[in-house]
């Protein structure tokens, strides 16, 4: 079992930065993907970015150009840069292991 732990959330104003990170532990070997996803408020949990064991990385098309998806040498750190930051992008972002593992959620909220 993987164990994910995010941090890095908290209140911004449109166009602001925020950095979140995922920091997974337990049986990170049998990891090969980990991402970002997020649910805003009443609506369908949706897919935000992925990288891969082999640092490949995808995007949702609402966060291409302004969010960067990467990871530490160690392969235990993913991190979401999110820039250009916008109201639609408030929701509780959730890190994803593809072991079937999910964290507990960090808010962001964007206010404008």
């Amino acid at each position: 079992q993987v164990h994910l732990v995010e941090s890095g959330g908290g209140l911004v104003q449109a166009g602001g930065s925020l950095r979140l990170s995922c920091a997974a532990s337990g049986s990170i070997s049998s990891i090969n993907a980990m991402g970002w996803y997020r649910q805003a408020p009443g609506k369908e949990r949706e897919y935000v970015a992925t990288i891969t064991k082999d640092g490949s990385a995808n995007y949702a098309d609402s966060v291409k150009g302004r969010f960067t998806i990467s990871r530490d040498n160690a392969k235990t750190t993913v991190y979401l840069q999110m820039n250009s930051l916008k109201p639609e992008d408030t929701a509780v972002y959730y890190c994803y292991a593809d072991t079937y593992d999910w964290g507990q959620g960090t808010q962001v909220t964007v206010s404008s």
